[in-house]
C-alpha cells in the first residue's frame, strides 16, 4: 500500500428529521446565503424546512446555479457576498451547488484580478467564507470533500479546483430530500458514484484489501439499491439512504487512501459536457467502457478481480471474463436508463476531433493522475464509443 495522509473533518448529520438541528452547527449571529439551483427546494418542502430551522438568523437567497455550475453565474453570488457581508455560506441542493458554493466561498476571499485562476492556472485558495450543506441528491459525494468542478460558459471549458479550506463544516444528509428526485437524477446519481469508486478502484494493484474490499462493497450496493430505486414508483427510505450514504464514501477520499486514482474517465467526460451539455454522469457512462475496453490489458489485474468479486464472473479465459465485465457494466448503466454511445446523444467525430485538439493545445502529458491514458489514447477510447 502506498503512503497517505488522510483527512477530513466534515460533520456528516445524516438520517431524517436532522434538517431541523441547522441551528446548532451554524455560529451564532452569522449573515447567511443561501444557494440552491433551479428551485425544486421551493416545491418539494426542502426550502420550508431549512428556512424554519434558520428562524433567528439573517439569511439571504442566491438561486439559479446551473447543473455543471456557471463560472459566469458563480461570480454574481460573489458580487453579493460581498456586498451584503455575506460570512456563511449554505448551499441546498446536489453536488452542482454544493461545487459552485465552494467557488463562491473562494472566490469571495481571492486577492487576485480573476477569479478563474483559481481552475485555470490552479491559483492556491489563501482564504474561505465557511459553508454548510443540506443534500438534496445523492451523486457526487461533495457533501464530504473539499473539491469541485466549475464551467465557463463563455469558453466551454469545464475544470476542476480544490482546496483544505473547501471542506464544509457539515453536511445534512436525509434521503428523505431525495424523494422527489425524478428517475433520470436517480439514474445519474448511482452512475456518477459507481464511476467515482471504479476512477480509484480499476487502477494498479497495491496489495490494499480494505480499499479494495470497500470498493467493491460500494459497487455491488450501488448496483442493488441503485436498480431497485430506479424501479421503484414509491420511494423506499431505505434504499434511497444507502444510496446516499454510498455516494458519499464514494468520494470522501477513505477509499482513495493508500492506492493509485484515476480520473481520466472524468477528464474525458467534463469535455463532453463542457461541448454539448450532457449530463456529467452520462457522460461517465459513455466513457467508462471504453477506456476499460482500452486498457484491458495493462489494468488485468483489477479488471479481473472487479469482474469476480463484483459480477461473480468466474469461469472463461482471462479475455472472456474481462470482456463479460465491460459488457455487465455497460449494461448496467443501460439498465437504469443511461445511453451510453456518442452517436445516441447527437456526438459525432468532429467533437472527438475538437476534444483531442484541446488536449493536444493544454500540452497534457497524460489524461487523469496515471501515464497509461495519453492523448492519442483518449481519441481511440471516444472513438470506439461512437
Amino acid at each position: 500500500m502506498n503512503n497517505f495522509d488522510f483527512y477530513n473533518p466534515v460533520n456528516i448529520l445524516f438520517g431524517k428529521g436532522k434538517i431541523a438541528e441547522l441551528k446548532k452547527h451554524i455560529p451564532a449571529g452569522a449573515n447567511i446565503l443561501i444557494t440552491f439551483g433551479g428551485g425544486s427546494i421551493k416545491k418539494n418542502g426542502v426550502y420550508d424546512q431549512v428556512i424554519a430551522a434558520l428562524d433567528g438568523f439573517r439569511v439571504q437567497e442566491f438561486g439559479g446555479i446551473e447543473p455543471n455550475p456557471h463560472f459566469e453565474t458563480l461570480m454574481k453570488a460573489v458580487e453579493v457576498v460581498k456586498a451584503e457581508k455575506i460570512d456563511f455560506l449554505l448551499a441546498v441542493g446536489g453536488g452542482s451547488v454544493l461545487d459552485g458554493t465552494k467557488f463562491i466561498a473562494a472566490a469571495s476571499c481571492y486577492k487576485g484580478d480573476d477569479a478563474w485562476d483559481i481552475l485555470a492556472k490552479h491559483a492556491r485558495v489563501e482564504s474561505a467564507i465557511d459553508l454548510g450543506a443540506v443534500l438534496t441528491l445523492a451523486a457526487t459525494g461533495s457533501e464530504m470533500n473539499s473539491g469541485g468542478v466549475v464551467t465557463k460558459a463563455a469558453t466551454k471549458e469545464k475544470l476542476p479546483f480544490g482546496s483544505p479550506l473547501l471542506f464544509p463544516k457539515f453536511s445534512i444528509l436525509d434521503p428523505e430530500a431525495t424523494y422527489s428526485l425524478p428517475k433520470r437524477q436517480i439514474a445519474n446519481g448511482v452512475a456518477d458514484a459507481f464511476v467515482h469508486v471504479m476512477e480509484q478502484y480499476l487502477t494498479y494493484p497495491v496489495n490494499s484489501p480494505v480499499q479494495d474490499r470497500f470498493s467493491e462493497g460500494l459497487l455491488m450496493t450501488l448496483i442493488e439499491e441503485g436498480t431497485k430505486a430506479y424501479d421503484s414508483e414509491t420511494p423506499n427510505y431505505d434504499e434511497y439512504a444507502n444510496m446516499m450514504w454510498a455516494a458519499t464514501m464514494a468520494l470522501n477520499g477513505l477509499i482513495g487512501a493508500g492506492v493509485q486514482s484515476d480520473w481520466a474517465t472524468h477528464m474525458i467526460g467534463h469535455e463532453l459536457t463542457a461541448f454539448h451539455g450532457i449530463d456529467h454522469a452520462v457522460t461517465l457512462a459513455i466513457v467508462l467502457p471504453g477506456l476499460m475496453k482500452h486498457l484491458k490489458d495493462k489494468r488485468s489485474v483489477k479488471l479481473l478481480q472487479y469482474a469476480e468479486r463484483v459480477w461473480n464472473i468466474t469461469e472463461g479465459s482471462e479475455e472472456e471474463r474481462k470482456a463479460m465485465a465491460i459488457v455487465k457494466t455497460e449494461d448496467f448503466f443501460n439498465r437504469i436508463g443511461i445511453k451510453t454511445r456518442l452517436s445516441q446523444h447527437n456526438v459525432g467525430q468532429d467533437t472527438i476531433d475538437t476534444i483531442i485538439k484541446r488536449f493536444t493545445d493544454r500540452q497534457l502529458p497524460s489524461i487523469g493522475m496515471i501515464p497509461d491514458v495519453k492523448i492519442e489514447d483518449a481519441e481511440k477510447i471516444l472513438i470506439d464509443r461512437l
